[in-house]
């Protein structure tokens, strides 16, 4: 008789999904953010892209240079970096000062931790905190080229004024890069879906948390709430930022768990802190805390003995 057990190694299940695949993916459902920052910013916004993912690709490549290690330029992760980190950036910030977040945000957040699945942080995101705490010039947000400058929607919100959500969808107001046009971040979120290289479940929690609470604080305004949701970077991070794998949670649980968090923290900075968005410092202390949430969220092992 035929012997049907066939024993071998772990992994046991494998998918055609490489490193690289999955960070082409998300190239690919940033474009739409990274042309309509374009379109609405003009030359500045493409040079600070263009900065920004050169100076990461570049850092990695020599850093694994000099310390020997594996050259890792190909599976794109550099450049997913640089260009989340453009895209949070102002369209007028200073060259200079967007080649020294790249580095910060690819040498010291990712390599100098062992590379990709070693960071502990969000490079983008880390990146772009080392700028605001750094750089004067990074308060001081781009406005479309059609426009006159003025506030960002948040800042108009915080003082009294209505901003139109037409213009809040399409772009039409100031921010940064790749925030600005939620059309666009949406129809790369829905891509990413569909890819299945994210699931759901920390951008509805990120986004309804902050939905929610701002409701409540607003005294159940709706479209007040509405326009504070499709203000500012929400959206970009928690579809692009907040999921990134190395530093969410690994289970359905414990990403809810991640997303609530993160907008528990994106409102209270918003509503109470100095600065006038919470979301890049609310996705940073999350990945802080996720081997904790990983932990305390992890699946029992079916027979396995308990702690």
């Amino acid at each position: 008789m035929e012997n049907k057990l066939h024993i071998s190694v772990s992994p046991h299940i494998h998918s055609k999904n490489s490193t690289q695949r999955i960070m082409l993916d998300v190239l690919i459902s940033l474009l739409p953010a990274t042309i309509a920052g374009v379109v609405i910013f003009g030359l500045n916004a493409l040079l600070v892209i263009a900065v920004c993912v050169a100076v990461c690709v570049l850092g990695e490549f020599v850093f694994n240079k000099i310390t020997k290690k594996p050259l890792t330029i190909s599976d794109l992760s550099a450049a997913v970096t640089g260009l989340l980190l453009a895209l949070n950036l102002p369209a007028n910030v200073p060259l200079w000062q967007a080649g020294v977040g790249s580095l910060f945000a690819i040498i010291i957040v990712k390599c100098i931790f062992g590379g990709i699945g070693r960071n502990v942080v969000n490079p983008a995101i880390t990146g772009r905190v080392f700028m605001l705490v750094a750089f004067a010039s990074m308060t001081k947000a781009a406005f479309p080229l059609d426009s006159t400058a003025g506030a960002t929607p948040l800042a108009e919100i915080a003082n009294g004024n209505e901003v139109i959500l037409t213009d809040l969808l399409l772009g039409n107001i100031g921010g940064s890069i790749g925030e600005t046009c939620k059309v666009a971040l949406l129809i790369g979120g829905v891509y990413l879906l569909v890819r299945r290289v994210i699931t759901w479940h920390i951008p509805v929690a990120f986004i309804g948390t902050t939905f929610i609470f701002t409701l409540a604080v607003h005294e159940f305004d709706f479209m007040l709430a509405l326009s504070l949701v499709l203000s500012g970077g929400l959206l970009l991070g928690a579809f692009f930022m907040a999921t990134d794998y190395v530093t969410s949670p690994t289970t359905p649980l414990g990403k809810i768990v991640f997303g609530v968090g993160a907008g528990l923290i994106t409102v209270l900075i918003r509503e109470w802190g100095i600065y006038p968005e919470g979301v890049s410092f609310a996705i940073l202390i999350m990945n802080i805390l996720n081997p904790y949430i990983d932990m305390l969220t992890a699946r029992k092992l079916f027979g396995g003995a308990k702690k």
